[in-house]
């Protein structure tokens, strides 16, 4: 089903790299009308329904729906039991976009919510979600070694990044994983990872790129990593606890069979497993 924003909040001034955000909102949005979703946030909807955005001309494919579903709901899960051990704890989303996490989490009320991400989308998010004093939007650019000067440093931090390290480079990804234990006292980092982008991932998504990335020189512009112990060579103080692959999740069965089969079987050699995982750090 189609989305379409009548009078909606106009996006013209947002770069292409802002604008990646919708890709992400539309895919929980159309999983949210899915008679048997993944995510269920239906708040994801709402908000597409109020921006002035060519949604369907995406191109946004059921594989990506499913995918993008599934990584934020396993993160999700991470946020609760991290909160629900550390009650006055921060929660930190790293280039965030437009994502309605904490709406979906439902954090206990000492909990404190910061979206960091670029001032245009984040102009935007203020705009279409609900106000909520939980939330709080950091509007800074991640290569800027100061984006966490205004979020507490003195509680227990969860970060969470979905979606994020893609379209940056190694050196920034390093300089924020060195930037948070500097910043931070305790807490966790989750992400969600492709394992090593090979040249036939590459050569692919130049020839067959989706609508959304054309103009995004710096998507897989990072060729990853394999071995979900190298961001540990960035920081020694972020320790690996947890590789946990998509392909594992219970919610792979309600993926469609055509999609569900190919998904388990990926899942059935290391490589395969590594290509949609969630990696969670200690520090």
């Amino acid at each position: 089903m189609e989305y379409v924003a009548v009078m909606g909040i106009t996006t013209s001034t947002l770069t292409p790299i802002e604008q990646t955000a919708f890709l992400t909102e539309y895919a929980r949005a159309l999983d949210s009308r899915s008679p048997r979703p993944i995510l269920g946030d239906t708040l994801a909807g709402e908000v597409v329904g109020k921006i002035d955005y060519d949604f369907a001309g995406l191109g946004v494919q059921n594989s990506v729906v499913l995918q993008t579903a599934l990584r934020a709901k396993m993160l999700d899960d991470r946020v609760r039991r991290f909160v629900a051990a550390h009650p006055d704890a921060v929660v930190v989303d790293l280039g965030g976009g437009l994502d309605s996490g904490l709406y979906r989490v439902g954090p206990p009320p000492l909990v404190d919510w910061y979206n960091v991400d670029l001032p245009g989308i984040s102009a935007v998010r203020d705009e279409v979600l609900p106000d909520n004093p939980q939330s709080h939007s950091v509007p800074v650019s991640l290569t800027d070694e100061h984006w966490p000067d205004a979020i507490p440093a003195d509680r227990p931090t969860m970060l969470i990044a979905d979606g994020l390290f893609a379209f940056l480079t190694e050196p920034v990804i390093a300089g924020i994983f060195r930037r948070i234990t500097e910043h931070f006292g305790s807490g966790e980092l989750a992400f969600n990872d492709y394992g090593g982008i090979g040249w036939f991932s590459r050569a692919a998504i130049k020839v067959f790129p989706q609508k959304m990335f054309k103009d995004v020189g710096s998507q897989w512009g990072y060729a990853g990593f394999k071995d979900a112990h190298h961001p540990e060579t960035w920081n020694p103080r972020m320790v690996l606890v947890e590789e946990a692959s998509l392909t594992d999740a219970p919610e792979v069965d309600l993926f469609p069979r055509w999609i569900r089969v190919p998904t388990k079987l990926m899942g059935k050699t290391k490589s395969g497993a590594r290509k949609a995982r969630i990696l969670r750090y200690a520090f």
